[in-house]
């Protein structure tokens, strides 16, 4: 996957910027988050309004890992680190 996309939006599903404030966090091979998210996270939209959350991606330095943080409400961010959390 080429260069991770910057989020400086937050979509209308998320709600309030608080529920930004405590993002779940986990670590994924950008190999897998093309598999998951399509070439240059084209599904990332389709992924978010789905799972009323907003994705945040960052690639680490020196590895071939990224960061995946997941913002929304408790509920709907569990669910989807649930969903994404097999491929990690």
């Amino acid at each position: 996957m080429g260069k991770l996309p910057e989020r400086n939006d937050i979509p209308p599903w998320v709600g309030t910027p608080e529920v930004l404030t405590e993002p779940r966090v986990f670590q994924v091979q950008t190999g897998l988050l093309e598999a998951v998210f399509g070439p240059d996270g084209s599904r990332i939209p389709f992924v978010e309004e789905a799972s009323k959350v907003m994705l945040q991606m960052k690639g680490l330095e020196a590895s071939d890992l990224a960061e995946v943080m997941v913002s929304g409400s408790y509920l709907f961010k569990f669910q989807t680190k649930w969903m994404l959390q097999p491929v990690a």
